[in-house]
């Protein structure tokens, strides 16, 4: 069913003028031309012009003269009546918008890994609470490819994420199809050992001479580098336990159970446990971070504040915990 009278108003609304509507309201309010263009500041002959713009485009008047006086029409008496809340509902909305592109008031829907929580999150809104105090974050913790499809629903504005390069498994590079991907970083994979391994105390561990253990792995999802990288070196991993869990990962190396890799940030997400050494596997052996936003969302000053500021953490992090770039070099 067509709604005639939408569809009758649909092109007058088009014609309307803030500025005109302003003027018609002041004209109820002062009586005159005069008065109103003395209430706004403006010139008799420019009020003039507004209204007779403002008749031109309704195709009707808006005021006429009865004797020596002025009086508004029945269309500009709806104009002036309806005046107050459109003229109120646009200051507001003006007001907002310059909140937010000063940064006063504004808000970021974050989304990131498991690691990045402990790690990454907390000096992140240490960093914004100095840099931008009106900025609010929102975090929810979800895995790479549930926070992606968070941005591509729009229920967050950035993701954190990471990918294996080299992995083509990894399930990130689908998952963020049609969005705008950055790298914001590096993350080192450790190896995991348990104390007296006589990998420990090796400066440098051969992939290789690790063939006959049993492995501690993720998901078959998060496996993939594992299964790569074994393969790079020549053998398929025994895999007999299988956790995504990385308290669950220490405490079973802790107990000689198997020897497993981890993410620097994951390993730096708890206390240390006792009974396990991590050693630095060969160089290449990373994930890549990444932030995942909606196409040209990085033109929101508050989306590239945060996006700015998680650089600066991830800087921040590797200079002050294992030396320059050895957590999140700048990618």
């Amino acid at each position: 069913m067509v709604d005639r009278r939408a569809d009758e108003l649909g092109p007058l609304s088009g014609e309307l003028d803030v500025h005109a509507m302003r003027v018609i309201r002041a004209i109820a309010d002062e009586g005159s031309i005069t008065g109103a263009a003395a209430a706004l500041g403006y010139s008799q002959p420019a009020v003039s012009q507004q209204v007779k713009r403002m008749e031109a485009r309704l195709g009707m008047p808006l005021v006429e003269r009865v004797g020596r006086r002025l009086r508004l029409t029945e269309a500009g008496r709806v104009l002036a009546r309806h005046a107050p809340a459109v003229t109120t509902a646009l200051d507001a909305a003006a007001d907002e918008l310059a909140e937010i592109r000063g940064l006063r008031r504004a808000r970021v829907r974050l989304v990131g890994f498991p690691s990045a929580s402990p790690t990454i999150v907390p000096r992140l809104l240490r960093e914004l609470a100095v840099s931008a105090p009106g900025l609010t974050v929102t975090y929810v913790e979800a895995e790479p490819p549930e926070a992606v499809e968070a941005v591509r629903e729009d229920r967050a504005d950035i993701a954190v994420t990471f990918s294996y390069p080299g992995d083509r498994d990894d399930p990130h590079g689908e998952s963020a199809r049609g969005l705008a991907v950055r790298a914001i970083g590096t993350d080192e994979l450790m190896l995991v050992l348990p104390e007296g391994h006589a990998a420990a105390g090796t400066e440098g561990v051969d992939v290789a001479a690790l063939a006959d253990e049993n492995w501690i792995a993720g998901c078959p999802r998060c496996r993939g580098h594992l299964l790569e990288m074994c393969g790079r070196a020549g053998f398929s991993p025994r895999i007999t336990f299988e956790t995504d869990n990385v308290a669950a990962v220490e405490g079973l190396v802790a107990q000689g159970i198997g020897v497993a890799t981890l993410p620097r940030l994951a390993v730096a997400s708890f206390p240390p446990v006792a009974g396990i050494l991590t050693r630095p596997l060969p160089p290449g052996e990373q994930r890549r971070l990444h932030v995942v936003t909606a196409h040209g969302a990085d033109r929101v000053p508050a989306v590239r504040t945060t996006i700015d500021a998680l650089e600066r953490v991830c800087h921040s992090l590797g200079d002050r915990t294992h030396g320059p770039g050895t957590t999140c070099a700048a990618t």
